[in-house]
């Protein structure tokens, strides 16, 4: 055999090893698509010898990376979400109503410092809105212990359509550039 059919050889047995193992290991990790409380998760999730992964910066918390330990840290707080017209909690209004209320949020557990809140609402039609955000210096000097509440201004809001909407509070932490990340949700029919 000349020198020519020999690198062909080799270099054809290579290609068949490679591409084998690389369907072997296509075969033992598999994509799957992953819905978190009823919300489509963007990247999905993996499958891989049987066990399910899941990202952890898609899940409601805060996700902190330290590369000198290369640990992850993953921190939940308690968060209860209360709607108020005036005095009076409410969690069901008319369509077409156009209301002034307030959004009442009481943290506790919370494990991580954070520098920054906003609370938003998300229509049916998925258009959201900011109603308000706080930064830790804010004009109250507010500070965000392990448990601390937070009150919104009165928001006037045009509720045209019927259907689920959604109160969103979400937290900035303060290591890193890090954005928001949502950490509760309230859901309040419009009928």
């Amino acid at each position: 055999m000349n020198l020519k059919w020999r690198r062909i050889m080799v270099l054809v047995l290579a290609f068949s090893l490679t591409g084998g193992s690389m369907l072997f290991a296509d075969s033992a990790t598999q994509k799957v698509k992953l819905n978190i409380n009823g919300r489509d998760v963007e990247d999905g999730g993996y499958v891989i010898d049987g066990k399910t992964y899941v990202p952890v910066r898609e899940l409601e918390g805060l996700v902190e990376y330290d590369e000198a330990t290369k640990k992850v840290s993953y921190y939940t707080p308690n968060v209860h979400i209360f709607l108020f017209k005036g005095n009076e909690i409410f969690s069901k209004i008319e369509k077409g109503l156009k209301l002034k209320f307030s959004v009442f949020s009481q943290i506790d557990n919370l494990k991580t410092d954070i520098s920054a809140v906003k609370v938003t609402i998300t229509a049916p039609d998925g258009t959201s809105k900011t109603i308000q955000t706080q930064t830790k210096d804010g004009k109250d000097g507010k500070e965000f212990g392990s448990n601390f509440y937070f009150i919104t201004d009165e928001y006037t809001y045009d509720f045209k359509n019927a259907g689920t909407y959604t109160i969103g509070f979400y937290m900035k932490p303060a290591k890193g550039n890090s954005d928001y990340v949502l950490v509760a949700e309230k859901n309040f029919e419009v009928l």
